[in-house]
């Protein structure tokens, strides 16, 4: 008779020491990361792992100095992945529900994993050390900005700068879960209709946008659960995204630049919005990012001319002809998304922010040149700092006369729409709507 050996289960800590790790000290996106170490995974342990690693890059100036309180010297060189267990330790004894017995003994056991068992005792010994100091309310505390609001002295400052009333609110936003927005397709339903199906499928609604019928979900739900989800009957976005196939309004017969598409949920917003569109060209820089939108069309059975091109030299890919509506998604700092992506914070640098700008200010010249007399351009960000936003557009209509700005209904601008992540529990966005003169 065989025996077969018991199958090794994996230590989800252990992962998210590497996970973290390579976000942080090796550059790289979460977005990547993560999945790739999900794939490892079944069922909640997934979800797990996810939120470990959220926790950690949410929350990482607070845990850094909670653990620098019980080493003696920091975790350097080829040992520097279990500075980041112990960032996992303390994220789970601190912020989850966790038992601390359990968070202290699986995060022990991930030394194991990591193959390096001379750890062990240290982090045996900094994390029950932090679990006395803990209930004792023996831990000090800090009165550094980047410390007490959990993001980089730069971006606070700028925050200080560009909205002195509401800065702190902004990073409280920043730290909270997403909620889960969905766009309901209205070629097959209404969002009444569909938020009925929803009901039938025990999935409550926490809040619906007044101006794009978008639904809030009260708690996020894997997207197999949402009735007609493989049909394409409805889509995850965000609510502040879905404000983009509003605002530009595309008419039956125009043809349509979405530019820098990719993955390509507002490509097929404007398609299910207006079909009787004459076509839709959506162009992307990244091969591998335009592969989503070929999976959204798709699962949507929705057709667009996906092009891979360069947004700063439309020579190479345009075949001459003018468009009567461009959506112009800028690349941006991402500072609007960070409670989705809280990697953000810690890639993205100061210096990043001027670059940025150049090369925003590039690709809405470029884009300007491909859109018709009496044509109209929507420029969008993700992004909540002014330089990428309304100064970008104020530079922008002082060198371009023949370029107006439409009034945005519910902007509170001069220039522009600039949401803001504390406001309506959607992404910080912004957009601003041009007409070019005949």
């Amino acid at each position: 008779m065989t025996i077969k050996e018991p199958i090794k289960k994996t230590n989800i800590r252990a992962l998210a020491a590497k996970c973290c790790f390579n976000v942080v000290d090796k550059g790289r996106s979460l977005s990547v990361e993560l999945p790739k170490l999900q794939s490892t995974l079944l069922g909640k342990d997934k979800g797990l792992l996810q939120e470990i690693c959220f926790g950690v890059l949410r929350y990482l100036p607070e845990l850094e100095h909670d653990i620098r309180q019980f080493i003696q010297k920091p975790i350097t060189g080829k040992q520097r992945v279990f500075h980041f267990l112990l960032l996992v330790g303390v994220y789970q004894i601190k912020h989850m529900r966790i038992p601390d017995h359990a968070a202290v003994s699986e995060t022990v056991s991930a030394t194991s994993t990591l193959k390096n068992r001379y750890m062990k005792s240290l982090i045996n010994g900094v994390l029950r050390n932090y679990v006395r100091a803990l209930n004792k309310d023996l831990l000090e505390t800090s009165s550094v900005d980047a410390i007490k609001y959990n993001h980089p002295s730069w971006f606070i400052k700028k925050l200080q700068e560009s909205y002195p009333n509401k800065w702190a609110a902004i990073l409280e936003a920043n730290l909270q879960r997403p909620p889960m927005w969905l766009r309901v397709n209205q070629q097959h339903h209404t969002s009444n209709s569909y938020q009925k199906l929803l009901t039938e499928a025990d999935i409550s609604i926490e809040s619906i946008d007044p101006l794009s019928n978008a639904i809030s979900l009260t708690h996020a739900v894997d997207v197999s659960r949402l009735p007609g989800f493989d049909l394409g009957w409805v889509s995850i976005q965000d609510a502040a995204a879905q404000q983009a196939a509003y605002l530009l309004n595309c008419q039956a017969g125009d043809t349509v630049l979405d530019c820098c598409a990719a993955p390509g949920g507002k490509t097929c917003h404007i398609l299910e919005m207006t079909p009787s569109i004459s076509s839709m060209t959506a162009i992307d820089i990244e091969p591998d990012r335009l592969t989503r939108v070929h999976e959204n069309l798709q699962r949507l059975n929705l057709t667009a001319n996906v092009i891979v091109g360069d947004a700063t030299t439309p020579v190479n890919w345009w075949n001459n002809t003018l468009f009567d509506r461009i959506l112009l998604d800028a690349p941006c700092s991402g500072t609007g998304v960070i409670r989705r992506h809280p990697d953000i914070k810690w890639l993205r640098k100061a210096s990043d922010i001027d670059s940025l700008v150049i090369l925003q200010s590039n690709i809405l010249k470029q884009c300007w040149s491909l859109l018709k007399p009496g044509g109209t351009l929507l420029y969008a960000t993700c992004s909540i700092l002014p330089e990428e936003n309304s100064k970008q557009i104020e530079d922008f209509l002082k060198e371009e006369s023949g370029a107006t700005l439409i009034p945005i209904e519910n902007s509170k601008s001069t220039i522009g729409w600039q949401l803001l992540p504390d406001e309506h529990n959607t992404d910080g966005f912004y957009y601003a709507k041009l007409l070019k003169s005949k």
